[in-house]
């Protein structure tokens, strides 16, 4: 009898821990943040970019290899997936629209994005979404070294210049954007939608033929996303690359060394041989005086 009151003992202490078992495991898991952004490519491609965080330690930290799928629309369906990624060192994952997704890009003038995560063992799933309304940046030039660029945004079936937005004119410099002036940002007007700088970087170098890359770039818009519009241009100094590989120099290819280094190395090693046949010949003279 008290081993079976022992056994239901057990039995009830197991029922009433188990909830508190799995709730302590359910709490272990931190939720995520998809934050979704997109991106209109020299009007030619468009991408989507979501980060992934998460509070921990009382800090937002991205978070890598978390499985994630995009979707075009607002429901997560399968007619409407554009692909799937996994974040990066940087919690980052990047994918570009596809073809596929033409016939949905071109139902409206406003476009919607799903960002979906799988569930892992740290983290529970989550998803981010995104509204932008079709936009296009435009490049040029006048006359002057003068950079102009236009927005014009898709207002039902009408392609019409926008006003008050930031865009940033400069010149693409080792994967940044170096201003083409003083000033940072242009607001586009409300009559073009344009904004117009001065070129001012005439010392920059550009390739063998002056020539440089131009960019103007809207950076986060809430309602446009991220655009930009590139022109290649005669703008910059000529570089003309300079080789040292057929000539003598300190650091050239075997047989290319400075004559002065050569001849110093020669004739330590003629200097070093001389005392060692000199000593060979001084060690025989001093065996044949001791057999005399």
């Amino acid at each position: 009898m008290r081993k079976h009151k022992i056994i239901q003992l057990l039995v009830v202490l197991m029922i009433a821990l188990v909830p508190n078992l799995l709730m302590a495991q359910a709490v272990e898991k931190n939720s995520i943040s998809l934050n979704l952004k997109y991106f209109n490519d020299n009007n030619i491609t468009h991408h989507l970019l979501v980060q992934a965080k998460s509070k921990i330690d009382g800090k937002f930290q991205t978070i890598p290899n978390i499985p994630v799928q995009f979707y075009i629309g607002t429901e997560a369906d399968k007619g409407n997936l554009l692909g799937k990624s996994v974040t990066n060192d940087r919690g980052e994952a990047i994918i570009e629209i596809p073809p596929t997704a033409k016939s949905a890009w071109l139902k409206s003038p406003n476009q919607n994005f799903l960002v979906v995560s799988t569930a892992t063992k740290q983290f529970d799933a989550g998803q981010g979404d995104l509204a932008i309304t079709k936009a296009k940046l435009k490049i040029d030039t006048t006359e002057g070294k003068m950079i102009t660029a236009k927005i014009v945004a898709l207002v039902d079936t009408t392609w019409k210049p926008i006003a008050a937005v930031d865009v940033i004119v400069g010149v693409k410099r080792l994967g940044g954007i170096l201003n083409a002036n003083e000033t940072q940002t242009y607001p586009t007007d409300s009559a073009t939608g344009g904004v117009i700088a001065e070129f001012k970087r005439d010392s920059i170098p550009g390739d063998q033929k002056g020539n440089i890359t131009i960019i103007a770039t809207v950076v986060d818009n809430e309602k446009y996303g991220n655009l930009s519009s590139e022109m290649v241009v005669p703008w910059g100094k000529k570089s003309v690359y300079m080789t040292n590989f057929d000539h003598r120099t300190l650091f050239a290819r075997r047989g290319h060394s400075p004559i002065w280094l050569e001849l110093l190395a020669y004739t330590i090693v003629a200097a070093v041989w001389s005392i060692i046949i000199f000593l060979l010949f001084q060690i025989k003279k001093i065996k044949k005086l001791g057999f005399e």
